[in-house]
């Protein structure tokens, strides 16, 4: 039972990486497969923390990082919008 419990997290990952590869139109939902990954990754980090009896603090630390990942993420989708009118990949000019 306790294996389920480890893969869990890794199964979340491998989901997440696979919609994060394949090819998506809009910036949001590249954005929400990030923070999928960085759920996983959390959910992975607590379960070993709680295995050798570590504090909790690492885990806050990491989650500070996470909500600054996403509020600089959910900036530039905000620049992009202004920008372009969409968050479509194809309407952006990169040259």
């Amino acid at each position: 039972m306790m294996m389920y419990y480890w893969m869990l997290p890794w199964f979340l990952f491998m989901c997440a990486m696979l919609v994060f590869v394949s090819n998506q139109k809009h910036l949001l939902s590249m954005l929400l497969s990030l923070e999928f990954i960085v759920l996983s990754l959390f959910i992975y980090l607590l379960m070993y923390l709680n295995l050798i009896n570590y504090e909790g603090y690492f885990s806050m630390i990491f989650l500070t990082f996470c909500v600054c990942e996403g509020v600089l993420g959910l900036s530039v989708l905000i620049m992009l919008v202004r920008a372009h009118g969409n968050d479509y990949f194809q309407s952006i000019n990169i040259l």
